[in-house]
């Protein structure tokens, strides 16, 4: 089993139980570009920070941080990060929590390792692909560069292009709202450039995607909308 886009993938695995993490790191860790082990939650959630996996697989009881807390300070700092639960058949009471915390998928020990990743296979192509889903149908592939509406190819000007990077990036550095002169200067540098122009160039990108994709946010600048 495999996958291009698999081999893509950093995986981070927090693990207490050695046994089962070496054993996972056998079974499926071949299958990734990388596959780490974290064997508690706060080492766990310093390799989040420094390697910056594209799932997180993490055991949901583990001495002093359990597998939730630290998944919800993961959320925090990501909120589109995808996190996969493992669980004892005891624990399975904790399955609303999770669900609340937000992870994608509950395995209930002992699991079959094939099963796991197959799960994250069926997650590939929107991870390994850096698919952004935003809003109004729309979505953006990192690799590619590319907008599509609803599956469909959308062409964008370089600039347009440049203008969705710009807001993108900055929603993955947790800045939502980009100023008007970052804007500016990022997209006409050297160029002469005004409010006006702005406004012209955000109304003739709409008139061509939505206005529910590029939200203006009064005095502050723009923001993109991201599911």
């Amino acid at each position: 089993m495999g996958s291009k886009l698999l081999k893509e993938l950093k995986v981070l695995l927090v693990e207490d139980e050695e046994k089962l993490s070496s054993l996972l790191k056998s079974a499926i860790g071949d299958n990734f570009y990388a596959f780490y082990v974290a064997n508690n939650a706060n080492d766990g959630m310093q390799k989040f920070l420094k390697l910056s996996p594209d799932i997180v697989i993490t055991d949901i009881m583990m001495p002093e941080v359990t597998g939730l807390e630290m998944a919800k300070e993961i959320k925090r700092v990501n909120p589109n990060m995808p996190i996969i639960i493992l669980s004892a058949f005891s624990e399975r009471d904790n399955f609303l929590d999770a669900i609340d915390v937000g992870v994608v998928k509950y395995f209930i020990k002992p699991f079959d390792p094939d099963e796991l990743l197959e799960y994250i296979e069926s997650l590939s192509e929107t991870i390994g692909s850096k698919v952004i889903m935003l809003g109004d149908g729309f979505s953006f592939n990192k690799t590619a560069k590319s907008l599509y509406k609803d599956g469909r190819y959308v062409a964008l000007s370089k600039t347009e292009n440049k203008f969705i990077q710009l807001l993108l990036q900055e929603y993955a550095n947790h800045k939502n709202v980009v100023e008007d002169e970052t804007i500016k200067n990022t997209l006409w540098m050297g160029k002469e450039s005004s409010d006006e122009k702005l406004r012209t160039f955000i109304r003739r990108l709409r008139a061509k995607t939505s206005k529910d994709l590029i939200v203006n946010q009064k005095g502050q600048g723009y923001e993109i909308v991201v599911f």
